[in-house]
């Protein structure tokens, strides 16, 4: 269809594994396996559900446009999936959704589809952090000039320079790994687990019992003590915070790759039937690194929002959440995902131009090796403060008493000091990114081509 809005996302950017996780297809089979679910738990807990509903609740067809047709009479989601579900297994009709609140089904859901969406991230993170190492140590003893205020400092190594980026994605990796994401379980309508304490007349070990049945078949550990009738909105501003912090280092480094390909040092591929502008055919603009940026800004943006969301809950509950979450929470994992995507693309094949960077080298050492003659003069004990401000004005020369150093020594000053780049690259990668990849090495993510 051309005649209606589609999301970039779906269409352009995104894997099909992830639009996949958000689809209507997987949130309303998710909303059936957690009634499957309480059900085989209510029953393990002896109230009166037979084999027999299970397996017809089991069998059941999804059927989106069932459901869709009980909304437009019941103006509720859940309830017109609930009787939609009945239709399609008469038998268990009256055992579904037992004791349980909405929240059930769509807060335990979001949260299902937030933890496989960063499944997804985490197997992508990884894959980055491979290329971006091998890329580091290839590049690991090649000089290039430093920066900082974008002005031309001390060298370093372009295999540096690319741990810098590693670095901030290994971080993004390490807080992803260790977020522990709880399920809401079963808390009924304000919390209390009143409706399944009735249920179990009274029995508070069987709803303990009945809550942690179902988190092990939906696969959490862990599972909120306290909540209202839904979990706390903190918990979605916490894993929206790595997708922020992801967009951070991404931001990050495709800024500096942009910037690099304006000096024509470093470039992202480019295809070689590709065209860069539709005005100037010479053009070999870094596309993707502007998506990047593009996306990431984006995603920040939308990183903001469930704090909002969390301030604003009112006591047990308020539904101003849901229609908020629906657009926020899908997008901010599709959009992480579209980055993720562009930078293995760009990380396999970065372009890399030496005889470049050695000519921006050459062109910049006097004055970039001033620190140098500076910590030798001081070394030979002259004052510091007096040699920095002479070399402020001054350009070096042999024998300058201001100085106390001979051609020869000036001459051996004047070559690229990298200082410990090469070897601060080799520790950092044999010493913590080594043994990280030996871990996840089975870890393999499906690739996204990227369609520019």
């Amino acid at each position: 269809m051309h005649d209606t809005y589609e999301s970039p996302f779906s269409t352009r950017y995104a894997s099909k594994e992830m639009s996949h996780i958000f689809s209507a297809e997987f949130k309303f089979q998710t909303w059936r396996k957690l009634w499957i679910a309480l059900a085989k738990g209510e029953k393990s807990l002896g109230l009166p559900i037979s084999d027999a509903q299970i397996h017809a609740m089991e069998t059941a067809k999804l059927n989106i446009d069932l459901a869709e047709k009980y909304e437009k009479t019941f103006r509720h989601d859940v309830m017109a999936h609930i009787h939609a579900f009945g239709e399609e297994c008469p038998e268990a009709k009256g055992i579904i959704h037992l004791g349980a609140t909405s929240c059930f089904v769509t807060d335990n859901t979001d949260l299902i589809q937030m933890r496989e969406g960063l499944h997804i991230l985490k197997s992508k993170l990884i894959q980055l952090i491979r290329q971006l190492a091998d890329f580091s140590l290839k590049q690991s003893n090649i000089a290039c000039l430093g920066y900082t205020h974008f002005q031309t400092a001390q060298p370093t190594t372009v295999g540096k320079r690319a741990c810098l980026w590693l670095q901030d994605f290994v971080l993004d990796f390490h807080d992803i790994e260790t977020r522990t994401i709880r399920f809401l379980g079963l808390k009924g309508a304000t919390g209390t687990q009143a409706s399944f304490l009735s249920l179990f007349n009274n029995d508070s070990n069987k709803v303990k019992k009945l809550e942690t049945f179902v988190a092990k078949e939906m696969e959490f550990s862990h599972v909120f003590s306290i909540a209202g009738q839904t979990y706390t909105r903190k918990q979605d501003v916490q894993i929206l915070s790595l997708l922020n912090g992801l967009a951070v280092s991404s931001h990050k480094f495709a800024t500096d790759l942009r910037l690099l390909a304006h000096l024509k040092e470093l470039e992202e591929p480019f295809h070689t039937t590709q065209v860069g502008s539709s005005a100037m055919p010479h053009k070999k603009n870094p596309m993707q690194a502007e998506r990047i940026c593009g996306l990431s800004r984006f995603l920040i943006s939308l990183c903001e929002n469930p704090s909002y969301t969390a301030a604003t809950q009112w006591l047990e509950r308020s539904l101003d959440d849901s229609s908020n979450r629906r657009l926020v929470i899908p997008e901010a994992f599709l959009c992480a995902d579209s980055i993720l995507n562009l930078l293995l693309s760009i990380t396999a094949n970065i372009q890399i131009h030496p005889d470049i960077i050695a000519k921006h080298l050459q062109e910049e050492l006097p004055q970039i090796a001033l620190e140098n003659i500076l910590i030798a003069a001081s070394k030979k004990g002259k004052d510091r403060q007096i040699v920095h401000e002479h070399l402020r004005k001054h350009a070096p020369k042999p024998n300058d008493p201001v100085l106390g150093l001979s051609e020869q020594e000036i001459n051996t000053l004047l070559q690229p000091n990298t200082g410990r780049a090469k070897e601060q690259v080799d520790e950092y990668l044999k010493e913590e990114i080594y043994p990280l990849l030996e871990k996840y090495k089975t870890v393999k993510p499906s690739l996204h081509s990227i369609d520019l």
